[in-house]
């Protein structure tokens, strides 16, 4: 039995240009149980003279919660002042996120990572990781498909193996899983624990996994991904977290962000939820 909860990434409602208030209320009125939000608009909203209490207490007045954050700070890098530096933004945003009830934070390889090997770049996750348990944060590993290094599922869990780590978690996706070309057979040797949240979208057949683009992310079942595959492996290792759907169209013709939002929560469950 599938048994999910279900958030929304504001990535999903860029077009609309909303702040962060906004975001939270579209995805609370849709019915979705978590969001996550962008750093980014968090700190475009601050600096429009809201407040972190005032998002607080928004998320908590509309029972939702934040479940993870979207950021690009620069845990690994080839230049160890860059990757420094980024550790610091790491920490100061690990500290703004806890304020709104954050637990978590994605890592994605947005540093200069291609010539670095991999245990270097497990040396550096451990060092995040170390700074994020100092503050009670999490960092969920993420790999993207189209990355010169950390493309795969395979790399980011050979990663987490030679971090000397046991708990680390991984930030799924299968948009990147099917650009990266890495097998979703392979999620048959993770359990739960390894999962912090996990992507949804689907892909079309054309263009082809090289030349596919972010833009051309689909809503789950209205494309070719294997969605029954994915759902019955994380039924499979008994995953009860968080499904995230996370696209990035450009245009939704005469949709309303709401209208998006609860559209995109159907879809969903008609593909993660079949039975229910």
């Amino acid at each position: 039995m599938h048994d999910f909860k279900f958030a929304l990434n504001t990535s999903t409602l860029f077009p609309f240009e909303l702040d962060v208030i906004e975001q939270i209320r579209v995805a609370a009125e849709a019915g979705y149980d978590g969001i996550e939000l962008w750093v980014k608009d968090i700190e475009s909203y601050l600096k429009e003279g809201g407040s972190l209490k005032t998002i607080k207490e928004f998320l908590s007045d509309r029972n939702i919660s934040v479940v993870n954050a979207i950021t690009f700070f620069k845990w690994s890098d080839a230049d160890e002042s860059t990757r420094v530096k980024g550790l610091v933004e790491a920490e100061q945003e690990m500290l703004l996120l806890k304020e709104i009830g954050c637990k978590a934070v994605a890592a994605p390889p947005s540093g200069n990572m291609d010539d670095l090997e991999l245990e270097i770049i497990a040396e550096h996750f451990t060092a995040l990781t170390t700074i994020a348990k100092r503050m009670d944060m999490e960092v969920y590993l993420e790999f993207w498909g189209k990355a010169n290094k950390l493309a795969t599922l395979s790399e980011a869990m050979y990663v987490a193996m030679e971090s000397g780590l046991s708990d680390v978690k991984f930030l799924l996706d299968p948009f990147h899983m099917y650009t990266g070309g890495s097998y979703f057979t392979s999620l048959s040797y993770l359990n739960q624990r390894n999962i912090g949240i996990f992507h949804v979208n689907d892909y079309p057949e054309n263009p082809t996994k090289e030349q596919i683009t972010d833009s051309e992310r689909l809503f789950p079942g209205d494309g070719v991904a294997p969605t029954e595959e994915i759902a019955n492996y994380l039924e499979e290792m008994n995953y009860q977290g968080y499904l995230s759907l996370e696209l990035f169209i450009e245009n939704y013709s005469n949709r309303s962000a709401l209208e998006v939002a609860t559209h995109g929560l159907k879809k969903m469950k008609q593909t993660y939820l079949p039975n229910k």
